[in-house]
């Protein structure tokens, strides 16, 4: 116990010097030891993380968000969502501070001991690719994996070549009810099939992310607004900054999602 081991004298005079009882004096170790232990957790799972130490809630301005876009905020930050592999979606043209504020919900969910990646989304496409061309995309797709929560930003830049939109659509599709995914974009669903060129693949790719899709309940172009998550504990979950379903109607289209899975979820239901 490092703890234990810096402490002046052995334990019995250190209880005495402290007025304790060994028992109480042994307790009172063990807990600056846990304390000490979860410390050096979150400080590893921050690093590995590779989220901008910058970018936290203290430094963004929350004032800016729609009042529900902070009430849903507060109740992402405990975490619970990725116990049932909810996404999270914030739409926002650029400079509007979608970056900023996925960043720092994935430093309050590292907070709560959880494993996050984050990540520029053409970066990730490009690693991808180049472990497809090694014949080892599915050990890259494992690795990624073992992170509850993959924030995956600007995904409304990966509209490039055909071969980008598979391996993106594969990395959605192996995540599909078992891991959270937290995406930050420029493009509205309405406008998906810049990323993924054609109308069946764009449709499976917002369903592999999207079970319900509401319109914004205030006013648009605001940082932050189509934040959302899935309604798997009976709430919404993405917010289309245009006020359009992904139906193109203007109304929620909600379907119960499944608590997460041992197995892939790259298949239609």
């Amino acid at each position: 116990m490092p703890a234990a081991v810096r402490e002046d004298g052995p334990a019995p005079a250190g209880a005495g010097a402290e007025g304790l009882t060994h028992e109480e004096y042994l307790l009172a170790l063990s807990e600056v030891e846990a304390a000490e232990r979860n410390e050096r957790r979150t400080a590893r799972r921050l690093e590995e993380s590779k989220l901008p130490r910058e970018k936290t809630l203290g430094s963004y301005d929350q004032a800016r968000l729609p009042v529900k876009v902070r009430t849903l905020l507060a109740t992402l930050r405990d975490g619970s969502f990725l116990d049932r592999a909810i996404n999270v979606i914030a739409f926002g043209n650029p400079g509007t501070g979608k970056t900023h504020l996925a960043a720092a919900l994935g430093h309050e969910l590292v907070r709560q001991n959880r494993t996050v990646f984050f990540t520029p989304a053409f970066t990730l496409v490009q690693r991808l690719l180049a472990a497809k061309r090694d014949l080892k995309l599915a050990q890259e797709l494992r690795k990624l994996d073992r992170f509850e929560a993959l924030i995956l930003d600007d995904i409304g830049y990966v509209q490039q070549s055909r071969e980008e939109m598979e391996v993106l659509f594969t990395l959605l599709a192996e995540r599909y009810e078992r891991r959270s995914v937290v995406i930050t974009s420029n493009l509205v669903f309405s406008k998906w099939d810049q990323i993924f060129k054609d109308t069946m693949t764009t449709a499976a790719a917002i369903d592999r992310v999207v079970q319900c899709v509401a319109p914004p309940g205030g006013g648009g172009g605001r940082a932050g607004e189509g934040a959302g998550h899935d309604p798997r504990s009976a709430r919404r979950v993405g917010l289309e900054q245009e006020g359009r379903t992904r139906q193109g109607q203007g109304q929620a289209q909600c379907r119960r999602g499944h608590p997460r899975r041992s197995g892939r979820g790259g298949q239609d239901k």
